[in-house]
Formats: structure tokens, sequence, C-alpha cells
């Protein structure tokens, strides 16, 4: 334990990635394999399920500290985080202990899921009054399943494949997928045994960079592919040894979520494995996102959901060919090949090939791009062809260029405290348009401000709050806002009746007073304009 903590704290104390990797070789390399396989569950963003509710643990406190709870709320008010709040309250034990990783697992966490409270307590207790400070802060994280370090996966995955003298792109095919935290399968991930007879490993997905620069400095226009950018889940799907699974983008089993896709898995050639999109789809086009949404989540689906939320898979590449790995081919190459299968699957399995949009020059790419939204596509995605199927976002060979978010001005109403570093700060906004004369809520946001900006915001809201309900604040209507979104949908689910996809702060507007702020009707009609 004290050696996982220290990493943490090399991790959050750094910003350079060579010193991360040097880090994270570092430990891999010194930790017992069962220690070192719990710390890469973690650090590649496993979790175990919490066990123990925030609620209690703030009690437990509460009653080993002898401070009244409200004291305790106080301080997680002013910290913002639960973890360090509840590790700097509780008492220092300064020599920590020498708890191995794994067996800390084992013995006080695991445990944790199978005891009833008064037990939960008992050992929660115990291990408090074991670990000093640092130690208590990771253990919070693991216990509530809120474990984050300041590590990317890639670099992770470079530390250990340094460490076992591989490439990254072998070590991150090998980390995904099915393994446990155990030293035998950490033994056998640098050496690639856990899933030597494994048909059901996923290969990396590979990313695409925003395009921000004019699409014509991309060069020669035979050089790219052009493809529209599907608004669905990113998903691989795998036929191998007569197994049929299908691998959501972050490392989840989710076959049994879409029995459709499953199917078409069925008819596949054995020894294939396709890279696509999952889309709610019905009469031969794409639904909302929102209809898609209906499936995430769910374990299974009952007959009404199937029929209310159809599917489809769009393929748009082939990693595995007759059982081999085919990514080390051009784009051009694998195109051909995935072309050809498709064309032996039926329709009726809901297998589509994501079309490749023709275009004459850039221009016509561009304006190909503008009508993205009526063809209910985010985009276009751009592909260079003589580039083989990559491993993580590495920049110039896919670009996602999405179409232009739409926007609304609208006026800040409620403002709550952040948390972490911002946990001193107002920082997460509700804000509001017109709707009968009222200030109607429509969209939460927190990012988009510059430092500087976010401090003059703090200042508003603490001068100008007309009421409280508990952390929120009601602010003077007086701040107005252009905010950006992906996507808007007519929603029975929210109050005002629509829905905003991933809203953010576009820009503070100085040069508008709150009456021009836009109406509810406004957003309602272009939710109508956009509704399939």
């Amino acid at each position: 334990m004290q050696r996982f903590t220290r990493l943490f704290n090399e991790m959050d104390s750094t910003t350079r990635t060579t010193e991360k990797v040097a880090a994270l070789e570092s430990y891999f390399q010194e930790s017992p394999p069962e220690d070192a396989a719990w710390a890469l569950y973690f650090l590649i963003g496993r979790k175990i399920k919490r066990a123990v509710t925030t609620r209690l643990l703030r009690e437990w406190v509460s009653a080993e500290t002898a401070l009244p709870l409200w004291l305790v709320e106080e301080s997680y008010e002013a910290v913002g985080d639960l973890a360090e709040t509840l590790a700097l309250l509780l008492p220092d034990n300064p020599g920590g202990t020498h708890l191995p990783l794994g067996r800390l697992i084992r013995e006080r966490v695991l445990p944790l899921k199978v005891i009833d409270v008064p037990a939960q307590q008992a050992l929660v207790v115990q291990t408090w009054r074991e670990l000093d400070t640092r130690q208590r802060l990771v253990w919070h994280k693991i216990i509530t399943g809120e474990f984050r370090i300041g590590v990317a996966r890639t670099l992770v995955v470079r530390g250990l494949a340094n460490f076992a003298g591989v490439t990254a792109a072998e070590m991150a095919h090998r980390v995904m997928g099915h393994w446990e935290p155990t030293a035998e399968d950490f033994t056998g991930l640098l050496t690639n045994q856990p899933h030597a007879a494994s048909p059901g490993r996923p290969y990396p997905f590979f990313l695409a960079h925003p395009l921000e620069s004019p699409v014509a400095e991309l060069g020669d226009i035979s050089q790219w592919q052009a493809e529209w950018k599907w608004d669905g889940i990113r998903a691989q799907l795998i036929r191998r040894q007569g197994e049929v699974l299908v691998w959501s983008r972050g490392e989840e089993l989710i076959t049994d979520r879409f029995p459709e896709i499953a199917e078409i898995g069925r008819v596949l050639p054995d020894g294939v494995v396709l890279d696509g999109e999952i889309l709610a789809w019905r009469d031969d086009r794409p639904l909302p996102f929102a209809v898609l949404q209906k499936r995430i989540g769910r374990k299974s689906v009952g007959p009404k959901l199937l029929v209310d939320a159809p599917v489809a898979f769009m393929a748009y590449d082939l990693l595995e060919l007759d059982g081999a790995d085919i990514r080390g081919q051009l784009l051009g190459e694998r195109r051909l090949q995935l072309e050809k299968l498709a064309s032996s699957v039926h329709r009726d399995f809901r297998l589509h090939l994501s079309p490749v949009v023709p275009a004459s020059g850039w221009p016509a790419v561009e304006q190909l791009h503008a009508e993205a939204r009526s063809r209910h596509v985010e985009g276009l995605m751009l592909k260079r062809r003589d580039a083989p199927y990559g491993v993580g976002r590495p920049k110039g060979i896919w670009w996602k260029w999405k179409s232009q978010p739409y926007a609304v001005d609208a006026v800040l109403i409620y403002a709550q405290r952040g948390h972490g570093r911002r946990a001193s700060l107002y920082t997460d906004y509700t804000f509001g348009v017109w709707h009968e004369g009222q200030l109607a809520p429509i969209a939460k946001a927190y990012s988009g401000l510059t430092d500087d900006e976010i401090r003059q915001v703090d200042q508003f809201i603490r001068g100008h709050t007309l009421d409280r309900f508990g952390p929120v604040r009601v602010v003077e209507p007086q701040l107005v806002f252009e905010l950006h979104f992906e996507g808007i949908q007519i929603s029975n689910r929210h109050k005002i009746g629509l829905a905003v996809r991933f809203p953010r702060i576009a820009r503070w507007r100085h040069d508008k007073q709150p009456a021009e702020a836009d109406h509810l009707d406004t957003l309602r009609a272009l939710a109508a304009s956009h509704a399939p």
C-alpha cells in the first residue's frame, strides 16, 4: 500500500509524460505480481463496485473524530473531494501500514460486499487506524468506486510495455478484454498467456482527432476516404471459434443488451472482427441518439424496447479476417475486404456498410459537411487511405469533422461550488431561457470559461445571491452566456420538455442584456425541425 500510494502521489505531482512513464515502469518492476495486478486494474479505469455508501462513511468519520456531522459536511463543502475530506479529518497515523495492496484488497475491500453494516464499520475503522493520511485518501477512492488518477491509459500501457519488453501497441491489445487482477493473470499479461486460448479479446480502438484547421490543408483529396460520422455507440463485433461478442469502446461487454447485433455476428464467417457503430435505426435511417439511450445501461431488453428502440450495426472497418489480424494492412485494402464481406451478409440482419462519401474535391466535401445535420449524422470522418489501423489517437491519420454545434444565449440562474481544485469557487452553473415571462432552466454547464472569467463569475455570484437551497445559490439573472450543444431533442423526462446534449459555455456575452436571451419556443422549434 505504501508503494501504490507513492505512485499515486507521483502521478499527481507531475505533468511530464516521461516522468509518469518512468514511475509506472519502476512500480511494475518493484511490485509483487498481485499488487501490480490490482494497480493496473485501477490505473486503466476499472473499479470495484461501491460496497459502502458515502453517507455511512461520513457518519463513521463523525463518530471516530467526535466531530458533529454538520461540520463533516461543511468540511466536504469546502474541500470538494470526499475522499480527501475524510482522510484529512481523521487523526494522522504517521507510520502508515506496510500491508501489501493485494492483501488490503482481499482482506479489507472485497469483504465489505458480504458483511452487514456494523461489521463494515468495524472493518473500515480498523483500516483507518492503520493507514496514514495519504494512504486513507487512496483507500477511500477505492472503496467508493471513485478511483481516478492523473495519468492517461496510454501512459499506463507504455509503462507496463517497457517493463515487459514489448511494444505499447502489443500491450494495449493484451490488457483489453477479460483478465482478473491476480498474480497469475498479471504474469500472463507480461507473456501474453492468459488470452492465448481466449476467443473474446477485442482490439484497442483507433481514435480520431478533431479537425480544427481548413479541410483543404489536408492536401490531395485522393489520399483521403470520407465517411459520415455516425452518432451511436462505438463497438467491435467479434465472431471467433463459434462465439459472438460485442464490446463497447469502454471495454464493456454489451452482447446481451443488443441481441440484434449478436444475431449479425452469428451469420458472419468465423474469425472476423468488425469495428463500427451501434445505431438506433428504423426505415433505413438513423434515429436520434436519445432513442439509443433507452438501451444504454440495460443489462437485458424486453420485447417492447426491441420495438421502440431498434438498432443496427454500421460497420466501417475490418480488423480480423479468417482469424488473422489485418490491422497492419492499409485502409484501402481493408475496405475492399470489408465490402466483399458485407455483400455476403443479408441486409435483414441489420448489418450496414458505412458508405464512402464521394467527392470530386474539397469544396464538394465542404458542401456535404454542411448537409450533415439534415442527414441525421454528426459530420464527416476523414481517414488516410494509405494508413494501417493504429492504436490510440495518433495525429494526422483519422480526423473527425463535426458539424457546427447548436448555439443559444442563456442567462445564469443557479450556481454550485465545484470539486477538487475548484472546490472553493462557484463553477457549476445552471442556465435558463425565457418562457412566459420567466427564466426556465435548460442546461447545466461548467466548462468553457478561462480561470480569470471563473473568478469574475464567482465574485458576482457571491455578491448577487438571491436565495439558497442547500449547496445551490439562486443568482440575480444578469449574466448572459452563449452555450453550445451537440443535439436537442423533445423529451418527456425533462420539465421543460427538451433535452440538450453535451452543453458547454462558448463565451460570456458582455454585449447582451438578459432580456435579449433566447426563448424556449425557439429551442422547441429547433428540436421539432430535427426530429426524425
